[in-house]
């Protein structure tokens, strides 16, 4: 893996808005980072740098909601995602990085769609609570577009939004699944050769990047809309998906 100045500084950013993204406004669209790398990169890079990252940001969210959470609905998510993640490590072994590419950018842009859809109430969260077997088939979403490109949170999201969960219950969970899951990313990742040492180095020189980005978020939280920050990012994953698929089908 060779990246040039070009690529080191939008390694960089992406570093900068994953770490803004879960420090000031939530997790939700921080896998925008590994979309933008995948630009630039081999799709594998992209998320194998990305990983650490999320997962070194994810530390100093986890404490702050210790045992906050509401652990039935926790434990059918991830146990769910098991197999999901299982899923998208078999997916990786089988296709070629052009169908990584167009799942990445596709993935992106429903991402978009489903959160406009929210918003326009287009598509509204389930009235009654899912039961059981349903919060195992969101786990199972959950964990492999997690694998595949890091955006677990819309599929988890709509089990979750269905169980009524209060604000900081439901944030605790949340951060609690992703941690789990991020977990055995990261042995299924390393079993499947995705790290690498240049990867390492990568995210030794992107880490105080990421940090810089959590302490920015957690101060534009105060200052910055969610409606400006999450438009400006859509308008992003609208770009660099339609760019991904692009790439992928030419």
């Amino acid at each position: 893996m060779q990246m040039d100045l070009m690529a080191s500084a939008i390694a960089a950013a992406a570093a900068v808005f994953a770490g803004i993204s879960k420090g000031g406004f939530g997790s939700g669209a921080a896998f925008a980072s590994a979309a933008i790398l995948a630009i630039v990169l081999e799709p594998a890079q992209a998320l194998g740098i990305m990983l650490p990252l999320l997962m070194l940001i994810d530390v100093s969210t986890l404490r702050p909601y210790w045992k906050k959470w509401n652990w039935p609905d926790a434990r059918i998510l991830i146990l769910g995602a098991l197999p999901g993640v299982v899923l998208g490590g078999w997916l990786y072994q089988s296709v070629d990085a052009d169908i990584l590419r167009v799942l990445i950018g596709g993935i992106a842009v429903v991402f978009v769609l489903w959160q406009v859809g929210m918003r326009l109430g287009v598509i509204s969260a389930p009235k009654r609570s899912l039961p059981i077997w349903g919060g195992a088939i969101a786990g199972v979403v959950t964990g492999f577009t997690s694998f595949v490109s890091h955006a677990g949170g819309p599929p988890a999201a709509v089990y979750l939004l269905s169980r009524k969960l209060g604000k900081t219950p439901y944030q605790a969970t949340t951060v609690l699944i992703f941690w789990a899951i991020n977990l055995f990313k990261f042995v299924l990742y390393g079993f499947l050769g995705i790290f690498t040492y240049q990867t390492l180095l990568a995210d030794i020189v992107l880490a105080p990047f990421a940090l810089l980005g959590a302490w920015i978020g957690v101060r534009l939280h105060y200052k910055v809309s969610d409606r400006v920050f999450f438009g400006l990012t859509y308008v992003l994953l609208i770009l660099t998906g339609t760019k991904l698929i692009w790439d992928g089908v030419t």
